[in-house]
């Protein structure tokens, strides 16, 4: 287990402590959520820059950080659908999901294919992240029943970020077209 694999294992573990406090009943809750969702997506960063700097790349580790990604930013979403309950809020979170549902199943089709590689992260699915990462973070951190600057700024770069992510999308599809067109395939 290296240092890049704990740092995936603790932002996957922060996730049921950031639910925890975000439900907690007192008015502090949303800023330490927030910076426990923030403090996630610099692990993010961090835990591939460890593996690459100190070669500590792994199948684990290409595995789980996915995984951990997409668990913090749906859960937080979930949250935050709850909390805001507006369409403001419920269309980019379900752009945002649905796109990683796409392609995560693009992406193991693509690896069944023997052409994981051609899916790989994009320039844009890096920006479109760092959106995301952002505008959740903001969003956490107030009160949504007290609308700020803090909130209107979430909600615009999650705007950002969910434009960014079918935009993505449709790079990955056009990568992926020709294989998914071509002549079905016997399962038999």
């Amino acid at each position: 287990m290296n240092v890049a694999n704990q740092l995936t294992l603790l932002r996957i573990l922060l996730i049921p402590l950031i639910v925890a406090v975000f439900y907690l009943p007192y008015d502090w809750r949303y800023p330490l959520a927030s910076g426990m969702f923030c403090l996630a997506a610099i692990t993010d960063w961090f835990d591939g820059w460890v593996a690459r700097k100190f070669n500590q790349i792994t199948h684990f580790g290409a595995f789980l950080d996915p995984v951990a990604d997409k668990l913090m930013v749906v859960v937080a979403l979930v949250l935050l659908v709850e909390v805001h309950a507006t369409p403001i809020i419920v269309i980019p979170a379900i752009v945002i999901i649905g796109r990683e549902i796409v392609i995560s199943a693009l992406r193991e089709w693509m690896a069944e294919l023997g052409k994981r590689a051609s899916i790989a992260v994009s320039v844009i699915g890096k920006f479109k992240t760092f959106a995301q990462m952002f505008a959740i973070t903001l969003l956490l951190f107030d009160n949504p029943q007290e609308p700020t600057l803090l909130n209107i700024i979430g909600y615009v770069l999650l705007y950002i970020a969910a434009l960014l992510t079918l935009w993505s999308m449709v790079v990955y599809m056009q990568v992926a077209w020709q294989d998914l067109m071509r002549g079905h395939r016997n399962r038999e």
